[in-house]
């Protein structure tokens, strides 16, 4: 256990402040789960946010809490993990998340609290507090979620191009309107099942270093639904300087290019979830979308957009550990 133990006020505080990074993550990544759907108009903007909301929140019924748990425990010893890191990390991730939402950068928010829980560990107790094995991982998602999600909607795309040669254009673009609804909605329950365990696992972690949940790590239910809830919530009022970005400048889309991507998409966050992987669901959709895209032809996809975005997938580790680094040096002399 850690030594700080806090009031039930400022450990409220603490878990509402994860609550609010939950949120903001929900707004911040809406664009992944809606932009799509919203670009190729089989939904309106608020039908496709109250779409995706309802299955990022019933998420929990369908995945374990093995993302939470990489979270609370796989990136930095969870001896570490105290009041004041959990603060610093959701500080640097929050900032970060808020500038890239203002630029209209559809950056990392998991790769953004990782970066976060790392700069912080590292200030409290040097290089030494990183877990290996769970850093690296996380950090190897990095590249292979885009390469997965865009290799896949490539296969689907093809393959579907390849049965449908001889349909008629109005009769696929039909059906894919109602197939894009089960897409965005299996991708939305990716989102949800990914993104808003890394805030179940922060607090849980902050429950288990004041001694709340006894001798071993979990995730209590509360916990599981507060977090669900706060994410489904950050999705309802949507993120549509991102919506933009991710559904029409980086690729035109047409509904069937909708329904791979997200079918694409939501496959790499099954997968990686079960593993326990906390992947990047922006990074999933943007590699899907990059896919559905250059099937068509290369010109198709505007690769400068797509290669700011992919600095601004280089930058959120190490940007928000700086940012969370020296939040806590700043913090742990003034308490």
């Amino acid at each position: 256990m850690n030594g700080i133990q806090l009031g039930l006020p400022a450990l409220a505080a603490i878990i509402g402040a994860a609550l609010v990074f939950d949120f903001i993550n929900g707004l911040h990544d809406a664009a992944n789960s809606i932009a799509t759907v919203v670009s190729t108009r089989v939904l309106p903007p608020k039908v496709a946010v109250v779409w995706a909301a309802a299955f990022n929140f019933i998420a929990f019924l369908f995945f374990g809490a093995h993302v939470a748990t990489t979270i609370g425990t796989g990136i930095i010893q969870p001896s570490a993990m105290d009041p004041l890191v959990v603060v610093t990390a959701l500080f640097g991730a929050v900032v970060w998340n808020l500038f890239t939402w203002w630029l209209g950068f559809p950056s990392s928010s998991s790769h953004a609290l990782i970066g976060g829980i790392a700069g912080a560990g590292v200030a409290k107790a040097g290089l030494a507090v990183i877990v290996a094995d769970g850093f690296i991982k996380t950090s190897v998602a990095i590249v292979v979620s885009p390469l997965v999600g865009f290799g896949l909607a490539l296969v689907v795309i093809l393959a579907s191009s390849w049965l449908l040669r001889r349909s008629a254009p109005y009769a696929v673009d039909r059906s894919f309107r109602r197939l894009q609804l089960i897409s965005a909605a299996l991708y939305s329950l990716g989102h949800g099942g990914n993104d808003a365990q890394k805030t179940m696992g922060i607090i849980a972690v902050l429950l288990f270093s004041q001694g709340l949940l006894g001798s071993h790590f979990y995730v209590p239910m509360w916990v599981v639904l507060a977090s669900q809830l706060a994410m489904g919530l950050g999705t309802l009022f949507g993120g549509w300087r991102i919506v933009r970005t991710m559904g029409s400048r980086i690729t035109d889309l047409k509904p069937y290019q909708g329904f791979c991507a997200e079918a694409a998409g939501a496959a790499t966050l099954f997968g990686a979830t079960w593993l326990g992987i906390p992947v990047s669901t922006t990074h999933t959709i943007t590699g899907a979308i990059v896919g559905v895209g250059s099937a068509r032809r290369a010109s198709a996809v505007r690769w400068g957009l797509a290669g700011n975005i992919v600095w601004a997938w280089i930058f959120t580790i190490p940007a928000c550990a700086a940012v969370s680094f020296g939040a806590f040096r700043v913090l742990a002399r003034l308490f």
